[in-house]
């Protein structure tokens, strides 16, 4: 049974790691969040098509990764 959800773990985290990468980024330059990046803030807007698929996947997946870790921590 440990062997089943280590592999199952390690599943999970190689596909969460390529969900997270391809995810694109919301800032040009680190200077954005110095100079004029307040608007971005709070002017987010919904994601949607592609983006939407990705934040929701990478959610799912970090339930999966949690739900795993507490039972091979309960197991061992």
């Amino acid at each position: 049974m440990y062997d089943i959800l280590l592999t199952a773990m390690l599943i999970v985290s190689v596909l969460m790691i390529i969900v997270i990468a391809m995810q694109p980024t919301k800032t040009n330059s680190a200077s954005n969040a110095f100079l004029g990046g307040a608007t971005q803030l709070f002017g987010r807007q919904k994601a949607r098509g592609f983006e939407a698929v990705l934040q929701k996947t990478t959610v799912v997946l970090a339930i999966f990764f949690f739900g795993l870790a507490i039972a091979i921590a309960y197991i061992i």
